[in-house]
């Protein structure tokens, strides 16, 4: 199906934007609205040329659009949202990005990444490896690759590359949105109960993975996240993979700037590689894209060792946010604890002999539930100094009192400091800040603007 004039309802999430991309891949022309936009995804919708409004509005839908795409966030529903009861009103086709994913993959070889984390890194450098070898895949990223600071391609291979998601598909839509994807294979990443508003229990989270894995051809699956062993014993032959253990797993690792190690199947080394990307769990990550190439026979041992060389990762997965100051600063995308935990983890490791700072914000509702509190007890192991940022509620249901989550952090015996405002805490990190620190930026959200302006704050008072 091809839509000549697309108009996207909340062009500013990530899968949307992403989406967006491929529509103007395949020659359909792009508008959209959004409440607020915010880097990169703001950057990214400059670089592509594409019309967006302001807040939203009815008189934001044009009238020769004949496709509208309408997000996922609570406040796109007709009740609450002018723009979307007039979409529903105009007449109009009206689809979810993963109903126009699904359009657009069906007649591909899809392979779904999938998994509670690890999954945006695992797509990036699945979808480089393949373009390394001159394959032209089609991809779906839900981030931002460093470089080619491009998400979303439609490509001339038969392969697609899809980050799945098993979250609804829309407002209207409760089926998690791989199941749109026609998937032929699937990457499990590590498995961890999460979006509990959503998924009250374990079982009730497993679910759509199980649903998932009845639709594949073959199924990769890594063995190492609190519920991967269940969702493993679970299903039908699947390849394992893991940091330790699986069909294959990494061996002999050297960790430095760049870092080294062996990739390992039935324990026989099929080829060493190179990264600079930071952590264990990224070392996992790398086995788990091997897993699938290599069982699948895609492409060479030596073609994979030099496109994991050269992948520099993606946008807020532990990205270095400045060469120009001699304090190590990453951002880490802090939705869950075991992303925030492998986070703080890769900082330890990396940098043993600095003072490590956290600046994370309670973003997510994962976060501010009250069965999330014994998280904070554990969450920042391994961090010399925390701030809490409150973030502006914005009617988000919320459940946990800033007081709350810094007294948790306190009691575990880590230094804790609540701060309501971003220029509190920019003051605050400027008053602590020492030559001796690395910074860990962690947040789901846009953390006040702190993201950017610590770095320049250290830039100035640590220049390299």
């Amino acid at each position: 199906m091809h839509w000549k004039k697309a108009h996207f309802i909340g062009i500013g999430g990530v899968g949307m934007s992403a989406v967006a991309k491929l529509l103007k891949d395949i020659d359909t022309e792009v508008t959209g609205s959004d409440e607020e936009i915010y880097p990169p995804i703001l950057d990214f919708l400059k670089q592509q040329g594409f019309s967006y409004k302001t807040p939203y509005a009815a008189i934001n839908i044009p009238r020769d659009a004949d496709l509208i795409v309408i997000g996922k966030n609570a406040k796109l529903v007709p009740e609450s949202n002018e723009e979307v009861a007039a979409a529903f009103a105009s007449g109009k086709t009206i689809l979810s990005f993963p109903e126009v994913l699904g359009e657009l993959s069906k007649k591909k070889e899809t392979i779904v990444v999938a998994g509670s984390y690890g999954k945006s890194t695992c797509a990036a450098l699945l979808a480089h490896c393949l373009e390394s070898a001159g394959l032209e895949p089609s991809y779906f990223i839900g981030a931002v690759p460093i470089p080619p600071n491009v998400s979303a391609k439609i490509g001339a291979g038969n392969i697609f590359v899809l980050e799945g998601d098993e979250y609804p598909s829309s407002n209207t839509d409760p089926r998690a949105k791989f199941l749109h994807y026609h998937p032929s294979h699937a990457l499990i990443t590590p498995l961890a109960h999460d979006h509990f508003n959503v998924f009250p229990t374990p079982a009730d989270y497993l679910r759509p993975f199980y649903d998932l894995a009845q639709l594949t051809k073959s199924l990769v699956a890594c063995t190492e996240g609190p519920l991967s062993k269940e969702f493993i014993y679970s299903i039908s032959n699947p390849v394992t993979y893991g940091l330790h253990e699986g069909d294959f797993h990494a061996a002999d690792i050297v960790w430095g700037e760049k870092s080294y190690f062996n990739v390992l199947q039935n324990n026989a080394v099929v080829t060493n590689v190179e990264t600079s990307l930071l952590g264990e769990h990224n070392v996992q990550n790398i086995v788990g894209v091997a897993a699938l190439l290599f069982s699948k026979n895609i492409m060479s041992p030596e073609q994979f060792a030099s496109a994991v060389a050269s992948f520099k990762g993606i946008k807020r997965r532990l990205d270095r946010k400045s060469e120009k100051t001699s304090i190590p600063i990453f951002e880490g995308f802090g939705s869950s604890l075991e992303k925030l935990r492998s986070a703080i983890a890769a900082m330890r490791l990396h940098f043993p002999a600095r003072r490590l700072i956290v600046v994370f914000e309670p973003h997510t509702f994962s976060w501010r539930n009250r069965d999330a509190l014994p998280w904070y007890d554990i969450a920042f192991a391994g961090a010399d100094r925390v701030y809490i940022f409150d973030p502006p509620r914005g009617g988000k249901e919320t459940q946990l009192s800033l007081k709350e989550m810094t007294a948790r952090v306190q009691e575990s015996g880590i230094t804790a400091t609540g701060v309501a405002a971003a220029n509190e805490a920019l003051a605050a990190v400027e008053k602590e800040l020492r030559s001796n620190d690395a910074i860990l930026l962690s947040s789901s959200g846009e953390l006040g603007g702190l993201i950017e302006s610590i770095p320049r704050l250290a830039e100035q008072k640590f220049p390299k």
